[in-house]
């Protein structure tokens, strides 16, 4: 055996290297053709995006099985445990099925670091983890994937499937040291997952982003549908935790839905992911319901993404992390919870934006900042790195700062603890714990 245990298994993928410094998916396609590219027996959607993937990818999960299917996600990065990024119907796969996938993909690997190592080596940490669910779905456990990018899309090493249709969320500036320093440099990428004459839908985009998969969808043949275009929703008013609207297409409308997530944001993820649906439904020969859609928005959950953790006093999670993101926090807050006073607790990576997302909430006057940092897989902004403000407290620990809000917060009053996936993942692990 290449691995006797979960741990081991853990070990292995853990200690493989992350990036490389030349894209490329030639070693992702040498992977999978060893491999007996069980990517090609796969039926997906694929989904990329700046914010909103998981959502969309977790709503299309719940649309899909509502008609009886095996559906299987794959998503980055986990809340609470690995196995997470690999689920069928939203449970997540097993340590044993870990340990049995790393077996059949571990020799493969060693083969390709003696093959490659004139070329940089064999896979990386990521392609490894998704040959594993390129394996795992291939082998009959799905009738659908729903296959969420990790970072871009063009050279993404999912980006190897020949999809149904294709998603895009939303473009924002991320990753720029990797997608590049311009909305339409980043937009190039997301709209590298655009294959000939697949289908093709955006959620809101900015003008420069939309030109730029227009232009895509063309050379591909790729029929494209836009929101608020093609597809839309209007918002209703709702009372208590979650958001109500009605959806219209060329079809006609679905009124009254209702969704249990906060933030119009998740709005748009629900819409997206219903017209994707409607799509997909239509491509593949199902018949479905209003009420199927309706049952299954309504059911969807997602960790943390505005997850409520405590009600008296209100804690949330959310893991906003990028500036784009945050806007979106702060657009929520303003809507939602400008009757009470709130405390955030803000930890964000180092390669992001973290002076910029800082002041996003610090434009709310019933918002009160805590900066911390936490253990995280890269490297964490030092407290040092965030502009100094008066109305801001600046605590090294995570715990001492959650300890030194609470103590001083009312039942009345709100902690977000938000700016990293990893962060609120790390958060929420000890406050379950």
């Amino acid at each position: 055996m290449f691995v006797n245990n979960y741990n081991d298994a853990l070990a292995f993928i853990h200690g493989r290297t992350k990036f490389k410094k030349i894209p490329t998916l030639d070693r992702m396609r040498d992977f999978m053709k060893r491999l007996g590219n069980p990517h090609e027996k796969v039926k997906a959607i694929h989904v990329t995006g700046t914010n909103g993937k998981g959502s969309t990818t977790a709503y299309l999960r719940d649309l899909i099985a509502e008609q009886g299917y095996n559906v299987g996600t794959f998503t980055s990065p986990f809340i609470e445990k690995f196995n997470e990024r690999i689920s069928v119907n939203g449970k997540m796969i097993s340590d044993e099925e870990i340990v049995r996938l790393v077996n059949i993909i571990g020799p493969v690997v060693k083969e390709m670091d003696s093959d490659w190592r004139d070329r940089e080596g064999g896979p990386t940490e990521f392609e490894i983890v998704t040959a594993m669910m390129f394996v795992y779905f291939a082998e009959g456990h799905v009738d659908y994937a729903v296959i969420e990018v990790g970072i871009g899309g063009l050279f993404d090493s999912t980006n190897v499937i020949t999809p149904l249709m294709s998603v895009i969320t939303t473009v924002a500036m991320d990753h720029a040291h990797i997608l590049g320093d311009t909305i339409a440099k980043i937009a190039t990428h997301k709209a590298g997952i655009i294959k000939y004459k697949k289908p093709i839908l955006i959620g809101k985009l900015p003008d420069e982003a939309i030109k730029v998969v227009k232009q895509v969808a063309k050379e591909k043949e790729a029929p494209l549908l836009i929101m608020d275009k093609d597809f839309s929703s209007k918002v209703k008013l709702e009372q208590g935790w979650g958001e109500k609207f009605d959806f219209s297409d060329s079809r006609g409308e679905i009124s009254n839905i209702h969704i249990s997530m906060e933030g119009f944001h998740q709005i748009e993820n629900a819409t997206l992911a219903i017209e994707t649906f409607i799509q997909f439904a239509e491509l593949e020969g199902i018949n479905y319901s209003n009420k199927d859609i309706k049952n299954a928005i309504q059911k969807t959950q997602w960790l943390g993404r505005f997850e409520l953790l405590n009600k008296e006093p209100l804690v949330v999670i959310d893991g906003a992390h990028n500036t784009a993101a945050m806007k979106r926090i702060s657009q929520l807050l303003r809507k939602e919870f400008a009757d009470r006073e709130v405390y955030v607790i803000l930890a964000i990576l180092a390669d992001k934006q973290p002076n910029e997302m800082l002041d996003e909430l610090l434009k709310l006057p019933n918002v009160h900042v805590t900066v911390t940092r936490f253990e995280g897989p890269r490297k964490v902004t030092k407290l040092a790195d965030f502009k100094l403000h008066d109305n801001v407290k600046y605590v090294e620990h995570w715990q001492e700062a959650i300890g030194e809000v609470i103590s001083n917060m009312s039942l009345d009053d709100m902690l977000l603890i938000t700016g990293s996936l990893y962060f609120i993942s790390e958060v929420r692990n000890n406050f379950e714990g």
